[in-house]
């Protein structure tokens, strides 16, 4: 995430960004600090398991508030829906069935940071949510999957 490209959030996704990184610079960061000392009063560090553990504990979290910080220096606040009414757009939720079924299905087009398909979440980077955005409604979108490629109408955009 070393680019300046725009990172997608809703405000909720950036404070869910923000407040994670608070943890971490502050009661994360004590713990694996607090872990590390622990481990160098055990004596010779050279074989202990437990120093090593905390080492590589510290390398993660020191990685993750590096990509938080990145994310946060990128990121632009989405859902203002600025856009033509019925437009998709990032931050809007949009209401798809597939060609030959009846069934419909809902997701929210978000950045990547935020997206979790489980819970409707898709990122404009997906080919999914490539294909929605700027539909409108009654509109049809192509998703190429490994299976084949897969149409879409759109039924509603929110």
């Amino acid at each position: 995430m070393s680019n300046n490209q725009p990172i997608f959030l809703t405000p909720e996704g950036l404070q869910k960004v923000k407040d994670e990184l608070e943890y971490l610079t502050t009661v994360r960061r004590r713990e694996v600090a607090q872990m590390i000392a622990e481990a160098k009063a055990e004596g010779d560090i050279s074989e202990n398991a437990g120093y090593d553990e905390a080492k590589t504990a510290q390398g993660f979290l020191e990685g993750r508030i590096r990509e938080l910080e990145a994310i946060l220096k990128n990121a632009q606040v989405i859902g203002d829906h600025n856009a033509a009414p019925g437009v998709v757009t990032i931050g809007r939720t949009v209401v798809v069935r597939e060609e030959g079924f009846d069934q419909e299905e809902e997701y929210t087009i978000v950045g990547p940071p935020e997206a979790d398909p489980g819970k409707g979440k898709i990122s404009n980077e997906s080919p999914m949510g490539r294909a929605l955005l700027d539909r409108r409604v009654g509109d049809r979108a192509i998703v190429k999957s490994p299976g084949g490629e897969i149409v879409f109408e759109i039924v509603a955009v929110r």
